[in-house]
């Protein structure tokens, strides 16, 4: 299943059909940066404890969007993600990507 996400969804991701088809967006700031704003239904898990969950990311079985405040820390934690073998996408910024999925 989750390589067929991976031929579905290459560059140019359309980050909406991948959410609808499943996805789960993970927002790696802080607790109190996501809990000021985020995205409904998003997960928080701070960059820095991304490397002690990837058995519990697994077990979803599901693509991942990491998202942050910038693209920064999403971009870290989706190269965490990428080395151990989940199928992840680098949403950016939690606005950009809240934009995207609204149109």
């Amino acid at each position: 299943m989750l390589s067929f996400f991976k031929k579905l969804f290459g560059p140019g991701t359309d980050y909406k059909a991948l959410k609808e088809a499943g996805a789960i967006i993970l927002d790696v700031r802080s607790p109190q940066e996501f809990d000021r704003r985020n995205i409904k239904g998003s997960k928080n898990m701070p960059v820095n404890t991304i490397q002690r969950e990837i058995s519990n990311i697994k077990k979803w079985n599901k693509p991942v969007i990491t998202v942050c405040q910038s693209g920064a820390r999403s971009s870290m934690a989706k190269s965490v993600l990428k080395n151990a073998g989940i199928v992840v996408y680098n949403g950016g910024s939690w606005f950009g990507l809240e934009s995207k999925l609204r149109s």
